[in-house]
């Protein structure tokens, strides 16, 4: 069954209205000329809470002209990057956040930039949107807080699976994601130790063998020029995906599934992943 983000035409870019968006913004022209998909900036300026304005107030007017100032700046650059990729710039009134994830509806993928911020901080500060568009968007979202690897050689992906529904879409994500690129893929499955093993370790490590056999046989088949390598870990997702992507193009994780790599908590692996890997995150939601 096809999901309806993959029937989508564009590529969606949240643009930052204060910070630095080159390093998100490079990644998002890059993925709309790989895709030979059109590529729509968007930027939410919040409105004021003032009903006795009919035009807004002078700071949201301020807002606004500076908002699509930085559209402009994001459009051209983009042009000169990559000139074929056609470019839609979109200023929209609401809270970020709750913008994206509707623009989220009609998209191929959707990109944002990140600051790293720790958990407290990034749900206090004003404008989060990381955490709440990844948790509730319906098409998969990259968050891009540090550049690509393109100097490992070979170059590669890393896709975190385990056996749930969400991990399996993740891992048909990452092996066109590769495809695309020419780049190998790292099918990485992490195994917890329980704290009462039931059975011998060697038996619980040769299922998660089994696991990674099984999800990836057929994908490997229809994407034969992609160079697979399976790898059990032991340890936390969260650290082991981490370290193994560490020089990776990017990270593909599952979401919104029953498995250990998905999840809306507080606390879920998918979470940790979006502050602790050194590379850009994408997240795949179920089909």
């Amino acid at each position: 069954m096809t999901a309806s983000w993959e029937q989508s035409h564009d590529i969606v870019l949240g643009v930052d209205p204060v910070r630095d968006w080159h390093l998100a913004t490079a990644w998002a022209a890059d993925e709309a000329h790989r895709r030979r998909l059109p590529l729509r900036l968007v930027l939410a300026v919040p409105a004021e809470h003032d009903t006795r304005r009919v035009d807004g107030t002078p700071q949201e007017s301020a807002q606004r002209r500076s908002g699509a100032d930085r559209l402009d700046q994001a459009a051209a650059w983009v042009g000169e990057r990559h000139p074929e990729v056609t470019v839609h710039t979109d200023l929209l009134g609401g809270v970020p956040a709750h913008v994206l994830v509707a623009q989220a509806r009609h998209a191929r993928l959707l990109v944002l930039g990140s600051r790293h911020l720790g958990r407290a901080a990034e749900f206090l500060s004003a404008g989060s949107t990381v955490i709440p568009v990844t948790a509730q968007a319906a098409c998969p979202v990259a968050v891009v807080g540090d550049a690509e690897h393109v100097t490992q050689q070979p170059a590669y992906l890393v896709v975190g699976i385990d056996g749930s529904a969400a991990t399996t879409d993740a891992l048909a994500f990452a092996f066109d994601e590769a495809d695309r690129r020419g780049a190998a893929l790292r099918v990485v499955c992490v195994w917890q130790p329980p704290l009462f093993l039931l059975n011998d370790e060697e038996v619980a490590l040769k299922a998660q063998r089994f696991l990674l056999s099984e999800a990836t046989a057929g994908l490997a088949d229809k994407y034969p020029d992609v160079h697979v390598t399976h790898e059990v870990l032991t340890g936390h997702p969260v650290e082991e995906l981490a370290r193994v992507a560490e020089h990776a193009l990017a990270l593909v994780v599952g979401r919104r599934g029953r498995g250990g790599y998905t999840g809306m908590r507080l606390g879920s692996v998918t979470h940790g992943l979006l502050h602790r890997a050194h590379c850009p995150v994408l997240t795949v939601p179920t089909g």
